[in-house]
Order: C-alpha cells, then sequence, then structure tokens
C-alpha cells in the first residue's frame, strides 16, 4: 500500500515527459521498491517489536544523478514518506528518524544503484516521534516540551488568527508523549474532540485554530 501511494505521488510530480524517459531507464519506484525490500532484509527483532534501519544512504551513477537532480529533494521526501508508510503498515519500529541520502556514484553504470541501511538512534535514544505541519515539514519530539501558538519563539509557530499566542505544549512523558491546552481561547481538538490533555497515538490529528497536525510514530 505504501508503495502504491508512493508510485501515484511520483507520478504526480513527474511531468509525462519525464515519465516517457523513464520508460527505458531508471525509474524512481524502482528505487522505493528497493528500499522497502532492504527494510524487510535488515529488520531485527527489538525490546518493543520488528525494529527496521531509519537511514538510508542510495548511490546512484553520473547519469542518472543527472537527471534525477531537477526534483531531488521532492524524489528524497517522497522516499522517505515510502519507508515510513512501509514501516507502518508491516508493524516495524524506527528507533530514530527516517533519513535517506542519494549520492553520486561515478563507478556505478547507468540504471545500476546500491542501497545501504543503518540504525540511527534519536535524539537521546527516544522512540523515534514526530509532528507534521501542513507543508509537509516535520518537528521531532526529543527530550524538551514543544510548544505551539503564534508566538515568534515558539517551537512551532501557527500562522492562524484562530490560534492562541500560546496555544498548547506537546511533551514526552515516558515512552508516551501527551499533549496539553495551555488554556488557550478556542481549545485544542484531536481526532475531532475538544481535549484539555491527551496521550497521542500514531496518525492522530491535532487541530490548533483552524490549522491540522499530524502526529506520527514512524
Amino acid at each position: 500500500m505504501g508503495l502504491q501511494r508512493f508510485e501515484g505521488r511520483l507520478e504526480r510530480m513527474v511531468d509525462g515527459t519525464l515519465s516517457k524517459a523513464f520508460r527505458a531507464d531508471l525509474h524512481p519506484v524502482e528505487i522505493g521498491r528497493r528500499l522497502t525490500r532492504e527494510m524487510d532484509l535488515q529488520r531485527r527483532v527489538g525490546v518493543q517489536g520488528l525494529i527496521a534501519p531509519n537511514v538510508y544512504t542510495i548511490q546512484l551513477s553520473t547519469a542518472d544523478f543527472d537527471r534525477f537532480e531537477s526534483f531531488l529533494d521532492a524524489m528524497v521526501r517522497e522516499l522517505e514518506q515510502a519507508a515510513r508508510d512501509h514501516a507502518r503498515s508491516e508493524e516495524y519500529g524506527f528507533v530514530g528518524p527516517v533519513v535517506v541520502t542519494v549520492m553520486e556514484n561515478p563507478e556505478l553504470r547507468r540504471g545500476r544503484f546500491d542501497i545501504e541501511s543503518e540504525v540511527h538512534e534519536g535524539p537521546a535514544g527516544l522512540p523515534v516521534a514526530s509532528i507534521v505541519l501542513p507543508n509537509g515539514d516535520r518537528v521531532t519530539i526529543g527530550p524538551d516540551p514543544i510548544d505551539i501558538g503564534r508566538l515568534p519563539e515558539s517551537a512551532v509557530v501557527i500562522d492562524d488568527p484562530n490560534a492562541s499566542r500560546r496555544h498548547a505544549e506537546i511533551r514526552r512523558v515516558g515512552n508516551d508523549v501527551v499533549l496539553t491546552d495551555l488554556n488557550s481561547t478556542n481549545g485544542t481538538r484531536v481526532n475531532g474532540a475538544t481535549v484539555r490533555q491527551r496521550r497521542l497515538a500514531d496518525g492522530d490529528q491535532v487541530v490548533i485554530g483552524t490549522t491540522v497536525l499530524r502526529f506520527e510514530n514512524s
């Protein structure tokens, strides 16, 4: 399912002319398929279940690197999301944020590529968790609390007149991630319900004013 979403997003990202060029050459979807296979092959048993690598280095030939360069950043974001989607569907865990790096390797022939994977712990060795912003950016939840609101010094700044200056806070409590409303004017909602305090679960939607954030633990 994750790869199907990945392929669909790539089709929308890559224009028709470039899509035709991929028919006879390396296609980004092939990289996505190899990446998820690497996850399956390198997963291991951890204290709380199966752990998958979270850091991937992809080496491309010079010809392929040059072809992908114009949309390389977007492709990396999609590969990282494909890894998260696959981990969620297979019930794999990560011990740190998912990071994909694409490098040029002049020794590789056109159409060939290599993937190396590693397990890297996140901040302070805590289980991975993040808040996904409306633009797709991620804020990793480390040991320090994350304050959300309109104040410019907030960790997550919400440019929304319906949000309070200090609207809510997210902090770790043991292995849990807890959201607390800071007596905001319009309240904080999680999955449609107004909450004062809530332990967040993977995929929860947090609404601050009219701004929608998503919590992910993968």
